[in-house]
């Protein structure tokens, strides 16, 4: 297997990355940072940035390293304008995570939903978990 190059990571991955960071979802986050180039559209961005401030990841993690995690990602990401749009995902909310990809040629989505990875591959794209993209041999 080859390494990915163009990377969507989906809210949950980035979320535990967060939260969680001696966790699988944070090599993840770091392995994806390191070895490609991670995509984003507006519709992905604003769901992490409003998952990522609820009140509830307070007691886990400052808002102050929240902030600094998004503004490092941001810098780093590349944002893909959706021209095609997809409606193929049976949790439609899971759709934009498919646009991305197929907007801005994905090699891969990491995820931990169960509605992407029933899809694997998808329009050649691999679809896999956070575990699966770590044991890859890159």
């Amino acid at each position: 297997m080859r390494p990915f190059d163009r990377i969507v990571v989906d809210t949950n991955v980035f979320v535990s990355a967060v939260v969680l960071i001696e966790s699988p979802p944070r090599k993840v986050v770091n392995r994806s940072l390191a070895d490609g180039i991670v995509l984003f559209s507006e519709d992905t961005m604003r769901e992490l940035a409003e998952v990522l401030f609820r009140p509830k990841f307070d007691r886990y993690i400052d808002r102050k390293e929240r902030e600094a995690f998004l503004s490092q990602l941001v810098a780093v990401a590349e944002f893909i304008p959706i021209v095609q749009v997809v409606r193929e995902c049976r949790d439609p909310r899971d759709d934009k995570f498919l646009e991305v990809a197929l907007n801005g040629r994905a090699d891969v989505i990491i995820t931990g939903d169960g509605d992407l990875l029933a899809m694997n591959p998808w329009r050649g794209i691999a679809i896999v978990s956070p575990k699966d993209y770590l044991v890859a041999e890159l």
